[in-house]
């Protein structure tokens, strides 16, 4: 079963980094939103000195992470659904459960490449300081894995809602802009949002997943900008673990190996 997984994720690998315009559009998105959102905000938190544009850096990677898992997997799940894809790898002796898992290997490949760049950029660009403390990095792979994870589930399920491969752009971006405005990816500090968009961004692993990783690069300092004075990380792992579990069951019961005109 293992090598089946490993077979397929390495095929979904290569079909991703073949086709050029997708990792170019899928990489550069949240680069070119940083260093158009790092030229509008300006200036030093109080009490802080970390400045609005180093503070939209890990929140940027948590949208790149939900782009990467969220969007672009439904979309290419949608297409191989259309294409005949899903119907050919049915007639197959692989088990579907290595084909959930090859697109989840995917898109977790993928979006480490992605924060790398966002990263690198923070730190060459904005003078982001990358932490020194283990425990730090160690807080980046749990909300990075459980974030991508639970994103990646809820893309396979909502790849359903298109009706075609045209129209799963559309379907799967609306939720995910929605999500990353009340989530404070755009928005700079997250407590200027208002309250009730925030009661629902916090049903949700985006805002969960910024907070995460704004606890890794940011210093503490900046916890007065917060929501809450606190990072919340025993909350975070609950929210994104639930989502984990949620995702794939609503996958599991909700995911169709035909498209909606076929019969």
């Amino acid at each position: 079963m293992t090598g089946l997984v490993l077979a397929r994720a390495h095929v979904e690998i290569l079909c991703f980094f073949r086709e050029r315009d997708a990792v170019v559009f899928t990489f550069a998105m949240p680069l070119v939103l940083l260093l158009l959102l790092g030229t509008m905000f300006d200036g030093v938190y109080p009490g802080s000195d970390v400045t609005s544009t180093q503070y939209l850096v890990p929140s940027m990677v948590a949208a790149g992470v939900a782009s990467t898992t969220f969007v672009n997997l439904g979309v290419g799940i949608a297409t191989d659904r259309e294409d005949g894809t899903l119907k050919r790898l049915r007639a197959v002796p692989m088990p579907r459960s290595a084909y959930f898992l090859g697109k989840v290997i995917l898109v977790i490949v993928a979006s480490l490449a992605e924060a790398v760049l966002i990263l690198g950029a923070g730190v060459l660009l904005f003078g982001l300081d990358l932490p020194a403390e283990p425990g730090r990095w160690l807080t980046f792979a749990w909300v990075f894995l459980l974030g991508a994870a639970g994103c990646a589930f809820l893309g396979i399920a909502a790849s359903g809602l298109a009706r075609s491969a045209r129209s799963a752009a559309a379907v799967m971006n609306l939720p995910y802009i929605v999500l990353a405005f009340v989530s404070g990816i755009f928005v700079t500090p997250v407590r200027s949002i208002p309250e009730p968009l925030l009661q629902l961004a916090s049903l949700f692993p985006l805002k969960w997943m910024a907070q995460g990783f704004r606890s890794v690069f940011l210093p503490d300092t900046i916890l007065s900008q917060e929501v809450v004075a606190s990072w919340e990380h025993g909350r975070t792992a609950a929210v994104l673990a639930a989502w984990c579990i949620g995702g794939l069951v609503l996958c599991l019961a909700t995911f169709r190996w035909r498209g909606r005109r076929e019969r």
